[in-house]
């Protein structure tokens, strides 16, 4: 059976999916997300299996409001409300205390839990309609780019799924900031993302800690590309990659660098998505600017993925 297609006048129906146990994808302001209710560990346990993903990567929670993470979590610092009064709804992951009522699935195992509000009008929306939080990590295969259209989730998962809600193209076309509050002895972040560490920096008055480890406490940390990318920031290096004569997708940080498509925080899954359905060897990537933290972040993790073998 082909996955539905639905839209912003279907959310009922996808309500009804959802409770009836079967697994839809809905978008966010960050990526696409693949939902299941937050209480039903038998479906969450699908998005795993549909998704490929290893059983140790613990799923981001998406609330309806602040009254919803009485039921997720307990001992919420105070910090935990100052953050989300100034980022929810919004594209901003906390990482707190689990309460233990909260199938222990949603989490890996883990004694922690990752919550956010998200801003897309047709996820508030979603979550409303269904009565509880939903389970929600990125809609695509694991180890493919993330979806950031509702063609990406049918590409993955059409046949698979019972449907998708089509929203458009996300905002930003990167997935959330994660910032742990109880594991370290100061806010610390675990995934850069699409709110700058500055901006919550500048909220808290004090430094956010960055964790250069992987953390499996936060999710969404496991990048494994099918094609091979290459990234440079010299001009010489970047030339003498291409002269090899592969088939390469060329992608250049620099906006003048004709012919070369442009390349930014919100369109690097889609390229990445592109470069793979036209069948070409790799990407290369030219860097020789300043980017954003969540752009070089992925940029590093996609790379040192894709040619470590």
């Amino acid at each position: 059976m082909e996955t539905l297609i639905l839209n912003e006048n279907s959310l009922m129906q996808a309500a009804q999916l959802l409770k009836e146990g079967e697994l839809v994808a809905f978008p966010t302001e960050t990526v696409y997300g693949l939902g299941a209710p937050v209480f039903a560990p038998e479906t969450i346990q699908k998005i795993y299996e549909v998704k490929g993903r290893p059983q140790d990567n613990p799923l981001i929670v998406h609330m309806m409001s602040l009254a919803d993470s009485e039921k997720l979590a307990r001992d919420l610092p105070s910090i935990f409300f100052q953050l989300a009064d100034a980022f929810f709804p919004g594209p901003l992951t906390l990482v707190v205390k689990r309460n233990p009522r909260v199938p222990s699935i949603v989490s890996a195992g883990l004694d922690t839990i990752a919550l956010r509000i998200p801003s897309h009008p047709v996820a508030s929306a979603l979550i409303s309609h269904l009565g509880e939080p939903l389970v929600a990590p990125s809609a695509n295969l694991s180890g493919r780019p993330s979806s950031t259209t509702s063609e990406h989730v049918l590409n993955d998962f059409n046949g698979k799924i019972a449907a998708v809600v089509d929203g458009g193209s996300c905002l930003h076309g990167m997935e959330s900031t994660v910032i742990d509050l109880v594991s370290f002895d100061r806010p610390t972040l675990l995934r850069h993302g699409a709110l700058k560490k500055e901006a919550i920096e500048g909220v808290l008055g004090l430094d956010v800690a960055v964790c250069t480890r992987g953390l499996q406490s936060s999710p969404g940390m496991k990048y494994r590309p099918n094609l091979s990318v290459h990234v440079f920031s010299e001009i010489k290096q970047f030339e003498g990659h291409l002269a090899k004569g592969k088939k390469a997708f060329v992608l250049s940080t620099e906006e003048h660098s004709f012919p070369f498509t442009f390349l930014e925080s919100e369109t690097l899954y889609a390229n990445l998505r592109l470069a793979e359905e036209n069948g070409y060897d790799e990407v290369v990537i030219y860097c020789p600017n300043d980017v954003s933290e969540a752009l070089k972040n992925r940029l590093e993790k996609i790379s040192h993925e894709s040619n470590r073998h």
